[in-house]
């Protein structure tokens, strides 16, 4: 709809300003004016540009780069004084003649001298019938210029510009209705989820319906300028007396508003790629195609790590290309820039090989799920919790609240603590004294009862696994147990464990040996 209002809006400023002949020396696009006199450049040594009357431009002239600006001021004074002399005046009649002056056409409109046609000007045309082109031009734009001046003429192009005022403002209270009415029904579109991913789907949803109504925002927020700023054009160019301040704004506003559509196509661009992403892995997870018990945690993690590393590169790569765009639009030839950024490509390559190796190792990791976000990992001697993880490094936070960097390059051998599930691994310390076997089957239970409480069932992934006496130390017999949880589960599980087990075996009267040391004293 807005995409349909802007074409409809074009078409009207490109047909109410279309008054003038369509030959090859009248602008098709009056309204559209270069933002000088002199802009087309024939070759090195000439130029040309065009003739304005009321801010329309009627005929272009060409001279050399030296005698242009002089030529082109005498011939629009001239034009102007001829447009002053027959708009003071009550006769109607207008006299426009060629006379041929040293050989060459000469123009004069009520004898009055405005301009000597050259070979330059005509170019492959005959210098005569382009003479005939500009005085028909001629007539034509300076009787419409008194017409339009006249008090019926202005009365009715001021009703115009009033229901023109009145049609932007229904409008643009339409389109901002309707931003209104989008953004109501965007806060209750996101369904609810009463699986175990519930909590991965519901995040991606609200990401992908915030994205997309940053979209419709800047959509509309474009809309309501283009609709203001080209309403208010059309307004201006209907009075002669504010046509020229239409092309001045024009002139003036043309880099701004190419750099900034430029802009904000990138930035709507950036976001939409952000829903696409976000509603793409948003289907994967719901779909469940990818789904098991053991791996809804760790596909939590992966689709983390996998949106927020191709967020980065498609945001560098609409922002490059958005750059690029926006030196076309300034008129910088980028082929030069492209073949140089091309050999400091190169250069900078070789230079910044652990870069290069930063990004291959980084693009395995997430590829091949060595670990993402969220995970506890060790490498080397260092480790901690994934709080952060591009192409470039890998940043965790330890035990101690240190967050330590790591090139990905230097991750050799890594440890991932939390890879679909983790396990508590515990040695049981009992008396000699004790029952075995009894403290055995105690040890048991109580692992057991902990898998079946709905408090603690979730986070153990399978029944406590008791492997039996696993050596004999001065603390005592060892017990070793093992217990399958959730992805960074092991520790809180292994603390309620060892908690409960004090208890049953204290209950039990089955005691936790304390190392002593004996001393014995031998009198000789």
């Amino acid at each position: 709809m807005i995409l349909r209002f802007l074409a409809v809006a074009g078409t009207m400023v490109i047909t109410i300003g279309s008054v003038t002949k369509a030959t090859a020396q009248f602008s098709p696009l009056p309204f559209l004016p270069t933002p000088s006199g002199s802009t087309n450049k024939v070759d090195d040594k000439m130029t040309s540009g065009w003739i304005y009357l009321d801010g329309r431009p009627l005929f272009t002239i060409t001279a050399s780069k030296t005698n242009f600006p002089e030529r082109f001021q005498n011939i629009q004074q001239n034009l102007q004084d001829i447009t002053h002399n027959y708009l003071q005046t009550s006769a109607t009649e207008l006299k426009v003649q060629n006379r041929t002056v040293k050989g060459l056409p000469t123009i004069f409109v009520n004898d009055q001298y405005l301009m000597t046609i050259t070979y330059e000007d005509a170019g492959q045309v005959n210098p005569l019938t382009l003479a005939n082109q500009i005085s028909d031009g001629l007539q034509q734009h300076l009787q419409q210029a008194k017409q339009e001046r006249q008090t019926k003429s202005l009365i009715q192009q001021g009703e115009i510009a009033a229901v023109g005022t009145l049609a932007m403002i229904i409008i643009s209270w339409g389109v901002r209705r309707w931003q209104k009415h989008l953004r109501k029904n965007a806060a209750d579109s996101i369904p609810s989820i009463s699986t175990n991913i519930a909590s991965i789907t519901t995040l991606l949803n609200q990401q992908h319906q915030q994205h997309l109504q940053e979209v419709k925002t800047r959509l509309f927020q474009t809309a309501q300028a283009g609709i203001w700023g080209s309403g208010s054009l059309i307004i201006l160019g209907l009075f002669p007396y504010t046509r020229a301040l239409q092309i001045g704004i024009l002139t003036i506003a043309q880099i701004p508003i190419k750099l900034t559509i430029v802009a904000v196509g990138t930035y709507v661009a950036v976001r939409f790629t952000y829903a696409l992403i976000d509603h793409f892995t948003s289907t994967i997870v719901s779909g469940g195609a990818l789904l098991t018990p053991e791996t809804s945690e760790r596909l939590q993690l992966r689709i983390s790590t996998f949106s927020g590393v191709t967020k980065s590169i498609t945001t560098i790569i609409f922002v490059g290309a958005g750059s690029l765009l926006a030196l076309i639009s300034l008129g910088i030839d980028i082929v030069p820039l492209l073949a140089g950024a091309g050999l400091v490509g190169v250069a900078i390559s070789l230079a910044s090989q652990n870069l290069i190796k930063d990004a291959i190792n980084g693009f395995l990791i997430i590829f091949e799920d060595q670990y993402a976000l969220g995970d506890m990992i060790t490498v080397g001697t260092v480790g901690g919790l994934v709080e952060k993880l591009n192409l470039r490094m890998t940043q965790v936070r330890d035990s101690e609240g240190r967050l330590i960097t790591i090139p990905n390059s230097e991750v050799k051998i890594v440890a991932n603590l939390s890879s679909r599930w983790s396990r508590a691994d515990l040695s049981i310390p009992v008396s000699y004294q004790a029952d075995v076997d009894k403290a055995l089957k105690l040890i048991e239970d109580v692992g057991l009862e902990m898998s079946q409480d709905p408090d603690w069932q979730n986070q153990i992934l399978e029944k406590p696994n008791v492997l039996g006496v696993e050596h004999f130390s001065d603390r005592g017999v060892m017990i070793r147990v093992l217990i399958k949880t959730q992805p960074l589960k092991q520790w809180t599980v292994a603390r309620e464990y060892r908690r409960r087990l004090k208890i049953s075996l204290d209950a039990a009267g089955i005691y936790i040996p304390v190392p002593q040391q004996a001393n014995w004293v031998t009198e000789f």
